[in-house]
């Protein structure tokens, strides 16, 4: 597993703001847009390309287009759907599946309710979206969910990480495929309730409205 923390000042300014907890919803929609653009960046570095024939202006030449078979982004539901505008933005020709998982607030397992992905990912770059590594329960099934259906190539894109999800993530998947997380930043710990702290509070609830 490969971790990288987005160093960079507007990725910093952006997480201030969205950590404040008087900055509203449409502001924190927003906000969470152009901060996973920014990650987006980043977590897009080695995504497969192909050299690509063009006729510019002026001349003949080849340039790059992104490869066959397209990448996939999955938003894990329901708080990774306010990230997937951002992804999408930066990778347009990526196909969308969605995986509705959920944790058990008693036990804190993750549990799968719904998913729409192709059956099988083999040779597909995935990008699962998720705004919250906390315990990492919710992501191992979902790396795991992919594994299953042949991917063995998956980053994940997130806000926040805990210590503690790190690590559970990397036991869980060592380095037997290839798994990179790229977050925003990595904070302290968790709380006695699961959540990060400093954190931004339940990143669902505050894109969307407790439910």
């Amino acid at each position: 597993m490969r971790l990288h923390v987005a160093d960079h000042p507007l990725v910093a300014h952006k997480l201030t703001v969205l950590r404040n907890k008087d900055t509203a919803s449409p502001t924190f929609r927003l906000l969470v847009d152009e901060l996973v653009t920014l990650l987006a960046y980043e977590a897009t570095r080695e995504v497969r390309t192909e050299p690509h024939s063009i006729v510019t202006p002026v001349t003949a030449t080849v340039g790059t287009k992104i490869a066959d078979p397209r990448p996939l982004v999955v938003p894990i539901l329901r708080a990774g759907l306010g990230m997937l505008d951002g992804m999408t933005r930066l990778l347009p020709t990526a196909e969308v599946g969605f995986l509705g998982m959920q944790r058990d607030e008693e036990t804190l397992e993750a549990i799968t309710y719904a998913n729409r992905l192709p059956e099988d990912l083999s040779g597909r770059q995935c990008f699962l979206l998720d705004p919250m590594l906390a315990t990492g329960g919710t992501l191992v099934a979902a790396i795991n969910f992919l594994f299953e259906r042949g991917a063995r190539d998956v980053t994940a894109v997130c806000l926040l990480a805990a210590p503690e999800g790190l690590k559970v993530l990397e036991n869980a998947v060592g380095d037997r495929l290839d798994v990179k997380v790229i977050v925003a930043a990595v904070d302290e710990r968790l709380n006695e309730k699961s959540y990060i702290v400093p954190g931004l509070g339940d990143a669902g609830d505050r894109l969307y409205g407790i439910v």
